[in-house]
């Protein structure tokens, strides 16, 4: 993260009262060091993912209840959830559009941040992309030249570049700002194959048709419609895989920690009549997906909160905790995400309470779960992937 960061901050000079648009890369380093240099402007974080959001200790507060944007007290930071700048923002406002390669989950996300920065910037405008030869950043090389007509290679260290690319005219971009569509893909819905077959989120919802459910989506009555169409119009095998052996009991308090686009959630939902489920996900955009199943769906006993891990519902007990989590973050395989959701499960599970994970077989839990919970077994899986059940957390602390 330091080279690609510290390349950044090489290459580019900032004026002190410049508007400064940072692209879905909130996390990065270089915030804090372009910090330095915008004293009297304003830095926008359009960030997807609101754990980013404290990584950089920026001090953000005053967001609404949906998570979707606010500012610090300094008033140099301001943040927007990624997919709605447009809705948010006019366009044509910025100086500078900065985004990192590392921290897009896809090409599709790519694409999208980049035809975000040609709504966002100022005639005049500049936008500086930095990523590395094996992220195809000599394809975003071309993806820029296509759309700004312009692109040239500012700095070239250890397989890393600094893209530039500048805005010399507006093109046929309407005066209010045309509504960019945006994509949802394996990462923003927690899927766990990765695909660039983008089906796409509309400034106004619409419903995802041409849409299959199946297996034990079909008996929990969860719409045909709610199933996006990427990944062959398929749910990932892991989550079919776990909800076949989720044992739901009708007055259950359930957490889906990471719920993603929530099938997991409605799911238990429609069995638990006469409990309550609440979803989590850090994802803002995922936020937005899992809010408009529920609304499809008719669900009264299930709501979705943004929130890093558990920390929305820290004060909370559960009877049953559900997760599938990501393993891969800026396209590096991690084990950590899950492993905190682990201890934060044994956290806010009550005593005789049920904590479900599905993970890759590969991928190895079973210590962390150990250390949590005094018992842990397989109830379900296959060759490639298996479904685990822990019972009675330990005491312990996040």
């Amino acid at each position: 993260m330091i080279l690609p960061s510290q390349l950044l901050s090489d290459t580019i000079q900032l004026g002190a009262n410049q508007r400064v648009l940072i692209l879905n890369s909130a996390a990065d380093p270089f915030v804090p060091m372009a910090a330095q240099q915008v004293k009297s402007g304003e830095i926008i974080l359009a960030e997807d993912n609101i754990a980013n959001l404290g990584r950089n200790e920026l001090g953000l507060y005053g967001r609404d209840k949906s998570g979707t944007y606010g500012h610090d007290k300094s008033g140099l930071y301001r943040h927007i959830a990624f997919h709605e700048y447009t809705l948010r923002e006019p366009p044509a406002t910025m100086d500078v559009a900065v985004m990192n390669m590392l921290y897009q989950p896809s090409n599709a996300w790519m694409l999208y941040g980049l035809q975000l920065a040609r709504y966002a910037l100022k005639v005049g405008g500049r936008l500086y992309v930095v990523g590395a030869k094996d992220r195809g950043v000599l394809s975003m090389a071309k993806r820029m030249e296509e759309q700004f007509a312009n692109v040239s290679t500012l700095a070239i260290h250890k397989g890393h570049r600094v893209l530039c690319s500048r805005q010399f005219d507006r093109g046929s971009w309407h005066p209010q700002g045309a509504p960019l569509h945006f994509p949802f893909d394996h990462q923003s819905v927690g899927l766990e194959n990765p695909q660039d077959v983008p089906i796409q989120w509309h400034s106004t919802p619409l419903p995802l048709a041409d849409a299959r459910a199946a297996g034990p989506l079909e008996a929990a009555g969860i719409p045909a419609l709610l199933i996006p169409t990427f990944a062959a119009g398929k749910m990932d095998e892991g989550t079919r895989l776990l909800l076949e052996v989720l044992e739901v009991r009708t007055t259950d308090e359930a957490l889906d920690i990471g719920c993603g686009a929530g099938f997991i959630g409605i799911y238990i939902a429609r069995r638990a009549t006469k409990g309550h489920v609440t979803m989590v996900d850090a994802s803002l955009v995922a936020v937005a997906m899992a809010k408009q199943a529920i609304e499809q769906s008719g669900l009264t006993n299930v709501q979705i909160l943004p929130s890093d891990g558990v920390q929305a519902v820290l004060s909370e007990r559960f009877d049953l905790v559900v997760t599938n989590p990501p393993f891969h973050v800026g396209g590096i395989q991690t084990t950590e995400i899950a492993e905190r959701f682990i201890r934060e499960a044994a956290q806010v599970l009550r005593p005789r309470g049920r904590f479900y994970l599905v993970a890759n077989r590969f991928l190895k839990y079973e210590p962390t779960l150990q250390t949590c919970f005094r018992t842990v077994e397989e109830v379900g899986g296959d060759r490639r992937y298996k479904v685990l059940r822990a019972l009675q957390p330990m005491n312990n602390s996040i």
